[in-house]
């Protein structure tokens, strides 16, 4: 029986204002508040930069234990002539975050992201004393060409690589297969858990059988309310990483209630 805690994390991307994701914060709180802490899987929310301020002071202020923040980005270097880009220490200051989404598909075909970026990206979260939430995925040609596999096992071994076992144990990995990324499309579940077992299975072989099976691995692409139970029914998905449903209190809601059974186990 595994002890990962299931998490549940909503990726906002370029969406709400200020206003809008106090608003979106202000409904989740009430659609969840009666849940029992638990029970619960870990809540995070990843809102726009310019967002990050407002939530996390509210968070803080109405003192819930029931979500945490997360950066959709970062930089790895510490300060410097970087424009556009937020350094680590910058995002430290706010109390309530703990994680950063790095190697989103989006960052890695818009805006040329490397794996060796992303790597140096780990890193530096990890020495700042947050936890990286390491995307990975196959585009459609990838899948077709049988190719799966070996791609994302080399995006993972560039991701970790120099980083210890324990600090593999605290980071989080988002298995999205990118032709299902905001198409409508779902991974069937069944072959969703056979990507992150191999997910998995690679980290076992890269840094041990304790860090593979500490770390927790999610599931993105699509995620609905009408999916989720059947995606935490399988052996290896500790959750998932929540997109265009996340922006709706009432959706995100039945999302995390859907992933409650396994977060009590």
């Amino acid at each position: 029986m595994t002890s990962r805690k299931p998490m549940i994390a909503g990726n906002w991307k370029m969406h709400n204002t200020i206003k809008e994701s106090m608003e979106l914060v202000k409904g989740l709180g009430e659609e969840i508040k009666d849940l029992d802490k638990n029970a619960m899987p870990e809540v995070v929310l990843a809102p726009v930069f310019t967002s990050l301020s407002s939530v996390n002071d509210k968070l803080v202020e109405c003192g819930c234990k029931k979500m945490v923040l997360a950066s959709q980005n970062c930089y790895y270097e510490p300060k410097g002539a970087f424009t556009g880009e937020v350094a680590l220490s910058m995002l430290k200051e706010f109390e309530s975050l703990e994680y950063v989404i790095i190697g989103h598909s989006e960052r890695r075909q818009y805006f040329g992201e490397s794996d060796e970026m992303i790597n140096k990206k780990a890193i530096a979260i990890l020495a700042n004393g947050l936890k990286p939430i390491i995307c990975c995925g196959e585009t459609l040609e990838q899948r077709e060409q049988g190719v799966t596999d070996s791609h994302i096992q080399k995006q993972i071994t560039t991701a970790l690589n120099e980083i210890s076992a324990e600090d593999t144990a605290k980071s989080v990995i988002a298995y999205e297969p990118i032709w299902a990324i905001g198409t409508g499309k779902t991974c069937d579940s069944t072959e969703a858990n056979r990507v992150i077992k191999m997910i998995r299975e690679t980290v076992k072989n890269l840094k041990g059988e304790n860090a593979a099976n500490s770390m927790r691995i999610l599931y993105g692409g699509s995620v609905k309310p009408e999916t989720i139970e059947e995606q935490m029914a399988q052996s290896d998905i500790d959750g998932a990483l929540v997109g265009g449903a996340s922006l709706k209190a009432d959706s995100f809601a039945k999302i995390i209630k859907g992933a409650m059974v396994k977060a009590a186990v």
